[in-house]
C-alpha cells in the first residue's frame, strides 16, 4: 500500500532548506511547487520536484542544480521504481546542508537558462 505523506527537503527561494512532510497525490506534489510538476533526478534514486513553467511565468531564482538554475520552490525527494517516496534521515541532512544557503540569481541568469527553440519554415 502506498504511503499517503512523505518525508522530503523544501528548498524555498531566498530561505535555508529545511524536512517537512508533504502528501503524495498530485494535488499536494502541485501545491508544493506552485504548478505543475516537472522531476530531475539529481543522484541515485533522488529527485527534485519543481515547478515546469517557473521560468516562463516569472518565478524568483532559488538555487544552481546539475548545471540548471531551478525558479521557485522545490523539493528533493526519494525514488522507489516509478514513484515518488521519502527520503532517510541521512539524505535529508544531506540536502539540508546542500542546499542550506540561499543563492542571489539575477533575471539575466534565469534568461540565460530558458531554452526557446523557434523553427522557421
Amino acid at each position: 500500500m502506498a504511503e499517503k505523506t512523505m518525508t522530503v527537503v523544501m528548498v524555498e527561494p531566498a530561505k535555508p532548506a529545511y524536512k517537512t512532510e508533504i502528501g503524495t497525490d498530485l494535488e499536494s506534489l502541485q501545491k508544493a511547487v506552485g504548478g505543475l510538476i516537472d522531476i530531475m533526478e539529481i543522484d541515485n534514486k533522488v529527485n527534485i520536484v519543481f515547478n515546469d513553467e517557473g521560468k516562463l511565468i516569472g518565478l524568483e531564482g532559488n538555487r544552481r542544480v546539475g548545471g540548471h538554475i531551478i525558479v521557485g520552490n522545490f523539493f528533493v525527494c526519494g525514488e522507489n521504481g516509478e514513484d515518488l517516496c521519502s527520503l532517510t534521515d541521512e539524505q535529508c541532512e544531506k540536502y539540508c546542508q546542500q542546499f542550506a544557503q540561499p543563492e542571489e540569481i539575477t533575471q539575466d541568469e534565469i534568461e540565460d537558462d530558458t531554452y526557446a527553440f523557434v523553427i522557421s519554415f
